[in-house]
């Protein structure tokens, strides 16, 4: 399985970061610290035989997706096991979800993930995985107390493998 993510500004990657840790030390589940598992915003999830099958797509991509700005409004979870916070869907938002769409539809050999597909796509970083229910608790206790909403900007795109997160190919925009 291969992750196309949406990766942020220095300043707002480690907003992300300090809550992963936190979660991690209050409740005790290490899951994305041990893993690495970076901030990111899944735009895509998708099933292929290899990565040089995605390339050519990603290097179009890269043509036509820019940087832009969101605001983390909210946190939530997908129950039993994630925690996440979540941004207003904007314009933006949906626009990148249209256009990563689009290129991996043109894509015979890979099948996409149903739930990342345009208008069915629910943008959220995890910042909590493999969360017991105890644990999840702890979890909605840490960011009640320390979670306010703020403003961040995403600043690339990325290709990675899954367990462990490897990246694969990465894009800047600025």
């Amino acid at each position: 399985m291969y992750l196309i993510s949406a990766y942020f500004d220095e300043k707002t990657t480690k907003t992300l970061q300090k809550y992963i840790e936190l979660i991690a030390e209050r409740s005790g589940n290490t899951f994305m610290t041990e893993h690495h598992v970076p901030p990111h915003m899944t735009i895509s999830s998708v099933e292929a035989r290899n990565t040089e099958v995605l390339l050519p797509y990603m290097a179009d991509l890269e043509k036509i997706l820019w940087a832009d700005d969101l605001q983390f409004v909210s946190v939530g979870a997908f129950f039993p096991y994630v925690l996440y916070i979540t941004p207003v869907l904007n314009r933006y938002l949906q626009k990148l979800s249209e256009k990563v769409h689009a290129a991996v539809e043109e894509i015979s050999e890979v099948k996409e993930n149903k739930f990342y597909c345009p208008y069915q796509w629910f943008p959220h970083v995890t910042l909590g995985k493999t969360l017991t229910k105890e644990q999840m608790r702890v979890a909605f206790q840490v960011m009640q107390e320390s979670f306010v909403p703020f403003e961040g900007r995403i600043v690339s795109v990325g290709l990675a493998k899954v367990n462990p997160h490897v990246d694969v190919w990465k894009v800047r925009f600025i």
